[in-house]
C-alpha cells in the first residue's frame, strides 16, 4: 500500500525482454534505500513493483505481461524518468490517499494550461473508468496522489503546484503522454460490494446472446 506522496524521482536503467516478460533496472536517484530488501514493494510510476535485486545505485524488478498490457510501462524506454515510492509504514504520515499500486488502465493528457503559478492539465480517461472518477474525489497519476478539479464526460482536469511540480515527473508532461491511472481503491471496492449475492454468479451475457439480439452484425 502507498500513499501516492512521492519520494523521489528515478530514471529506467535497462528494460531487458524475458520471453513475454521484461526486467527493468531503475537508478533509484534520492530514493533512501537503506532499509530495502528483497522482496520489499516500490511503486515506480505508479506499478508496485517487487524488488528482485539491489544494486548499489537502484534496484531491478521483473514486470509481467498483465502489467505491460495494462500500464504504459509498454511503452518506456532507457532513460525515462519514474516517479518513486516505497511501500508506506504503519507510522507513515498520511498525506496522499490509498494507492495501491494496481493500475486500472492508460490515460492519456489532452490539454496543458498555465493558471498562475499553476499547471492545469486536463485527462482523458478511458471510458470505463469514469464512474469511479468524482469531482474532489482522488486519483493516482503515474503514481501522484492528486484531486480531481472538474469533471467533463470521461475526462477530467488537475491542477498541480509549483512544489508538486518539481518534485514528481508532471512539469515534463506534454499533450498526448499516455500516464497511469489508478482510481480511488475505495470505489472499486464499493461497486463490487453493491452486487450483493450476485457477485458470486457468471455473467449471462455472451457475444452470442449479444448477436441474437441484434447487437452484433
Amino acid at each position: 500500500m502507498f500513499t501516492g506522496i512521492i519520494e523521489a524521482v528515478g530514471t529506467i536503467a535497462a528494460i531487458t525482454p524475458k520471453g513475454k516478460d521484461v526486467s527493468v533496472t531503475v537508478e533509484s536517484g534520492k530514493l533512501d534505500l537503506s532499509d530495502v530488501k528483497l522482496g520489499d514493494s516500490i511503486a515506480t510510476n505508479g506499478v508496485c513493483l517487487t524488488v528482485v535485486a539491489l544494486t548499489g545505485s537502484g534496484y531491478v524488478a521483473d514486470l509481467s505481461l498483465e502489467t505491460l498490457q495494462r500500464t504504459a510501462f509498454a511503452s518506456y524506454r532507457a532513460g525515462e524518468k519514474v516517479n518513486l515510492e516505497k511501500a508506506m509504514l504503519p507510522t507513515t504520515r498520511f498525506g496522499g490517499h490509498m494507492v495501491s499500486g494496481h493500475v486500472d488502465d492508460v490515460a492519456e493528457i489532452i490539454e496543458r494550461n498555465h493558471t498562475g503559478r499553476a499547471i492545469e492539465f486536463w485527462v482523458k480517461a478511458p471510458a470505463h473508468l469514469a464512474k469511479y472518477i468524482s469531482e474532489k474525489g482522488s486519483v493516482s497519476v503515474d503514481g501522484i496522489s492528486l484531486t480531481v478539479n472538474a469533471i467533463r464526460g470521461n475526462e477530467f482536469k488537475l491542477t498541480i503546484v509549483p512544489h508538486t511540480a518539481a518534485e514528481t515527473t508532471m512539469e515534463s508532461f506534454k499533450v498526448g503522454r499516455k500516464i497511469n491511472l489508478e482510481v480511488d481503491v475505495i470505489a472499486r471496492y464499493l461497486e463490487r460490494l453493491m452486487l450483493g449475492d450476485k457477485a458470486a454468479e457468471k455473467s449471462s451475457v455472451t457475444l452470442d446472446l449479444l448477436a441474437r439480439s441484434g447487437f452484433l452484425r
